[in-house]
């Protein structure tokens, strides 16, 4: 009981986190409701440039990309072209060739979600990290579902589960927090 009590106490450290963007795909944000999709791509936005100026791995995945599209365009643009791109057919990240092992090779133990559909690929690969022994981050307003419910019982299960919610500007001021002076005002100018 004290390990799961342990992932609720935890803050998120730039030193020892990976952001893992998931299933940001073209046909997927198509039929998203449009204030959902901006507040994902403003707060996704918001974690990649930080992720960035902070020199975190960051890893991106397609899921089905030949029926689900590439990668939305402006979340694509974001990422640094070091970023690898793992296509996958299964739900869970796991389930991409290579991910697994490129993750473990990182030796950090955080790993940050963000990305869609929170009660899909998002929760399978929550519940796989959690289950290898990962401090697993879902950014609440950072992913989303369609359907509002599927979301929210999303939400509550990873947490019954003991996935740590939060929000992106938890997490920036939580990477930042023992940054030099210039690199944490940066990092506060891209919230204005």
């Amino acid at each position: 009981m004290q390990a799961h009590a342990e992932h609720y106490t935890s803050l998120c450290e730039a030193g020892n986190s990976v952001l893992l963007v998931i299933d940001i795909q073209t046909e997927l944000t198509a039929i998203t409701p449009l204030k959902v999709l901006a507040r994902l791509q403003r707060n996704t936005s918001l974690l990649i440039r930080t992720a960035v100026s902070l020199g975190l791995p960051i890893f991106a995945t397609e899921r089905s990309p030949e029926r689900l599209g590439r990668i939305e365009p402006e979340v694509h643009k974001l990422l640094p072209e070091t970023t690898p791109v793992y296509q996958k057919t299964s739900f869970t990240c796991m389930g991409a060739k290579n991910f697994a092992e490129d993750l473990t090779a990182t030796k950090r133990k955080q790993a940050i979600l963000v990305g869609m559909e929170a009660h899909v690929c998002i929760l399978q690969t929550a519940l796989d990290l959690h289950k290898r022994g990962y401090i697993v981050f879902v950014v609440a307003d950072s992913v989303c579902s369609r359907q509002r419910e599927n979301y929210e019982i999303a939400l509550r299960r990873l947490a019954r589960a003991g996935i740590i919610i939060c929000d992106a500007e938890s997490v920036l001021f939580e990477w930042i927090r023992g940054a030099d002076e210039e690199l944490s005002l940066q990092v506060q100018g891209l919230l204005r």
